[in-house]
């Protein structure tokens, strides 16, 4: 199996794997990028997956379908572009001869999926959508803090090999304020010299893992004293799990 991330508008990527003759591709903002694709490695693209509704996720579903027959999965409870097959936690998707497992992951839409398949090419792989980013998280556009740590939570305890393909590079902002949260964790300081070589060098920063994001992502890590400590600092009313997670998002909603 081959994994390419296609950038796509200012920063996403829009995730398109493949055998060497199908194809599926991952929140389709825009068609052109993924048809150029397709073309250049000679595949038909028999899938389209989608983990939510925005349009930067969506807006290329009809050309794709129309200009290649694909089968569109998403979210139940989401609005997106008909016809689609609709998905919730604990459903199973079969592609490219992969079973996916959907997971429910509200928190920046209400309705968000995730899709995770435990083996591709010797490690699990997983489509997280806008839930997580490496150093980061989603905004609550639609759900609430307990939501999304739920979702994290549920993300975090996949195996720590796990591939994960988040469809934002936002990873150098987010190490940013990853390290005004946490400024003492060494393995933080060294993935952000690593990310930074790789974007200079063109490279995207992602897939990240489960293993590295539990060692750096503040938001996956909201249980740690350090983080803790600076979500008092910064709210001096955060006294739970629920409220330390709620202050360092909101903490990351207004940084600079």
């Amino acid at each position: 199996m081959y994994l390419i991330p296609i950038p796509a508008f200012a920063d996403n990527y829009l995730w398109l794997l493949h055998d060497g003759q199908r194809a599926l591709v991952v929140d389709p903002g825009d068609a052109e990028p993924v048809l150029r694709a397709l073309t250049q490695h000679a595949l038909v693209l028999t899938s389209i997956l989608v983990t939510h509704h925005h349009a930067d996720h969506t807006g290329g579903v009809d050309a794709l379908r129309q200009a290649t027959g694909a089968r569109v999965f998403g979210p139940a409870t989401e609005r997106i572009p008909a016809p689609f097959t609709p998905l919730q936690g604990g459903d199973t998707v079969n592609v490219l001869d992969l079973a996916f497992q959907v997971l429910d992951v509200p928190g920046h839409t209400s309705g968000h999926i995730a899709f995770y398949t435990p083996d591709v090419n010797g490690k699990p792989l997983l489509f997280c959508g806008d839930t997580l980013f490496s150093g980061g998280c989603g905004r609550l556009f639609e759900g609430t803090p307990a939501q999304m740590l739920a979702s994290l939570d549920t993300l975090a305890a996949l195996p720590g090999d796990t591939q994960v393909c988040c469809t934002h590079e936002y990873t150098l902002g987010n190490l940013r304020f990853a390290l005004a949260v946490e400024p003492g964790n060494a393995d933080l300081v060294a993935y952000q010299a690593h990310c930074a070589h790789l974007r200079e060098a063109g490279q995207p920063t992602l897939p990240t893992s489960i293993a590295q994001e539990l060692l750096i992502n503040p938001f996956l890590r909201t249980r740690q004293a350090a983080i803790i400590a600076a979500a008092c600092r910064f709210d001096a009313a955060a006294h739970d799990e629920t409220s330390v997670f709620a202050a360092i998002r909101q903490w990351k909603n207004q940084f600079k």
